[in-house]
C-alpha cells in the first residue's frame, strides 16, 4: 500500500514538472526566443533580377555579383553584428513580375533593402512600390537620366556620366550622322530624345531612328533603312539578346566596325559573350568600368569573381555597381548604426568606397554617384580596351540642369539644384 502510493507521487511529481517546463516553453516562445540562431541575427535583403527571359543574359551575373559581395562582407564579421541573409527573387524580364515579387520581398520577406533591376521599364514598375512601403533600392545599371527617387539609390551611371560624354567622342571623332537603334521601351526613346537635342545643337544630324521590340530578332528592315540613310555611325540602344540577332544580321549585310561603326551603352563584356566577340571586334561601348580597369581593388574584384563562378566568367560595368552598392549599403547602416531607411538615407550623402572602377561617392543632392567616364572598343578576346576617359570621377547630373542644350527636357520639381 505504502509502496504503491509512494510509485503515485513520483509519477504525479514528473508529470508536473513536465507540464511546468511546458509551460516555460510556451512563454518564452511567445516572448520570441528561439536560441542562438533566431531570425533576429540575420538582416534580410533582396536580390531582384531576371532569371529568365530575355534579360537574363545580361541580369545573373549581376546576381552573382551581389551575392559574391554580401558573403564577403559576411565573411568579414557581417553587420552590425548580424549575417546578410539574401532572398532572391527572379523578375522573368516582365515588369508587372518586378512589382509583384518588390512587394513580396517588402511586405513578406521583411527585407531592408533591395538590389536589383535591369532595364529602365522594370525600375519604373518597382518605383512606387518602393516609394508607396517606403523601402530602399540600389539600382546598378546605367539608364536615360530624368529621374530621381527618394527611394532609389543608382550605382549605374546617369545621362551625362555615359549618354552625353559618347555622343560627344562621336563628334569629336567627325561622326556627325548618326543613326538611332533601340530597343521599344523608356530607356531608349528616352536616350534618344536626349540625343537628338545634342546633337542638333552640336552640328550633327540624326539620320534614322528605329525601334525593336524587346527581344525583338529581325532587323533586315531596319538595316534597309540604314543602308539607305548612310550614316557615319549607329548608336545602339539595344537590350537584351536582341544585340546577338542584330550584330550577325548587320555582319551578314557587310557591314564591319570600320565601314560602319556602333557605338553601344548596352553591351558590356557579359554581353559579348553571348553575342560572341567575332560579331562585335571592333566596335564602341561607352560604360564606367571594364575587366580590364586597372586599379588594385578591380585585380582583387576580377579574382575572387572568377574563383566563386569559374575562370570563363567575365566581370563588366552593371556586375560592378551591382557589387559595389552592396558595400555602399553596408557602409551607410554602418554610419547610421541602423537598417532604418531614414536613417541609412541620411548616412548616405557623402560615402565613399575604393570601387573597382575607382572611388565612387554617395551624392547627396540626387542619391546617384560620381563615376568615371570610359569609352572603349572590344577587342578579339571579348574584352574591352579603354580608349578614352574623364580625368577623374564626374559628378552625377540626371536632368543635365548644366547643359545649355537640355533646357527644354523636364526637369526636377522645384527646379535644378545649385551645381
Amino acid at each position: 500500500m505504502f509502496g504503491r502510493g509512494l510509485k503515485q507521487y513520483s509519477t504525479r511529481r514528473v508529470m508536473s514538472r513536465i507540464l511546468g517546463l511546458l509551460v516555460l516553453f510556451t512563454l518564452v516562445a511567445g516572448l520570441g526566443w528561439s536560441g542562438p540562431a533566431r531570425a533576429q541575427d540575420t538582416i534580410k535583403v533582396g536580390i531582384l533580377h531576371s532569371l529568365s527571359g530575355t534579360m537574363s543574359i545580361s541580369e545573373v551575373s549581376v546576381k552573382d555579383a551581389t551575392l559574391l559581395a554580401i558573403e564577403e562582407i559576411n565573411a568579414a564579421g557581417g553587420i552590425l553584428g548580424k549575417q546578410i541573409e539574401p532572398i532572391v527573387e527572379d523578375g522573368a524580364s516582365d515588369w508587372p513580375t518586378f512589382a509583384e515579387k518588390a512587394k513580396k520581398l517588402i511586405e513578406e520577406d521583411k527585407v531592408v533593402v533591395v538590389f536589383g533591376c535591369w532595364t529602365s521599364a522594370s525600375r519604373k514598375a518597382v518605383k512606387p512600390v518602393f516609394e508607396s512601403l517606403n523601402s530602399l533600392l540600389f539600382y546598378p545599371v546605367q539608364y536615360e537620366g530624368l529621374e530621381q527617387s527618394p527611394n532609389i539609390f543608382y550605382t549605374g551611371a546617369t545621362t551625362n556620366q555615359q549618354i552625353v560624354p559618347a555622343v560627344d567622342y562621336l563628334l569629336e571623332k567627325g561622326l556627325k550622322k548618326v543613326f538611332l537603334l533601340g530597343s521599344d521601351y523608356v530607356f531608349p526613346r528616352t536616350s534618344n530624345t536626349i540625343i537628338k537635342a545634342q546633337l542638333a545643337a552640336k552640328g550633327g544630324e540624326t539620320v534614322g531612328e528605329e525601334y525593336v521590340p524587346l527581344g525583338g530578332t529581325e532587323f533586315s528592315t531596319i538595316l534597309t533603312k540604314i543602308k539607305e540613310a548612310k550614316p557615319d555611325a549607329i548608336f545602339n540602344t539595344l537590350n537584351g539578346d536582341s544585340n546577338v540577332a542584330f550584330f550577325k544580321q548587320y555582319i551578314d549585310a557587310g557591314y564591319t566596325a570600320d565601314t560602319l561603326p556602333t557605338l553601344s551603352v548596352s553591351i558590356a563584356e557579359d554581353e559579348v559573350r553571348g553575342i560572341g566577340a567575332e560579331n562585335v571586334v571592333g566596335q564602341l561601348v561607352a560604360w564606367n568600368y571594364y575587366q580590364t580597369t586597372k586599379t588594385d581593388a578591380n585585380t582583387k574584384f576580377v579574382a575572387a569573381y572568377k574563383a566563386k563562378y569559374g575562370e570563363d566568367r567575365v566581370t563588366d560595368d552593371p556586375i560592378e555597381a551591382g557589387y559595389f552598392g552592396v558595400y555602399l549599403w553596408k557602409l551607410a547602416v554602418e554610419k547610421a548604426g541602423s537598417t532604418d531607411v531614414a536613417a541609412v538615407k541620411a548616412a548616405a550623402p557623402g560615402i565613399e568606397f575604393d570601387a573597382p572602377e575607382g572611388k565612387v561617392t554617395v551624392d547627396g543632392d540626387n542619391q546617384h554617384t560620381y563615376k568615371t567616364v570610359r569609352i572603349g572598343k572590344i577587342n578579339e578576346e571579348g574584352l574591352i580596351d579603354e580608349v578614352w576617359a574623364t580625368e577623374g570621377p564626374v559628378k552625377p547630373d540626371p536632368y543635365l540642369c548644366t547643359y545649355d542644350w537640355a533646357s527644354e527636357l523636364p526637369k526636377p520639381e522645384g527646379g535644378c539644384p545649385k551645381m
